[in-house]
């Protein structure tokens, strides 16, 4: 499973203010772009998975609005988690 407790924890200890704040908008989007990553390499693979398709542009939504809220709210912190992802924009 590539998503475990463990995989979690170090992501928000990373990217959050700590391993149990998944609170946070940053960890919130690493944790989309973890799952968003992995979803396109499965779509490689799986063409015709339509279903993981939907979820996977879903995703990608949740992830967006996210980003929006945080240039509104506070842009050096945008900007730092667009730089350390390697997000476009």
């Amino acid at each position: 499973m590539y998503l475990t407790k463990n995989n979690k924890e170090d992501l928000f200890k990373k990217h959050g203010k700590g391993a149990k704040d998944t609170g946070s908008a940053e960890g919130q989007i690493a944790l989309f772009t973890l799952r968003i990553n992995h979803l396109t390499e499965h779509l490689k693979n799986n063409k015709k998975d339509f279903n993981t398709e939907r979820a996977l542009v879903k995703l990608v939504g949740k992830r967006r609005s996210l980003l929006d809220y945080l240039t509104k709210k506070d842009i050096l912190r945008y900007r730092a988690i667009v730089k350390e992802l390697g997000l476009r924009k």
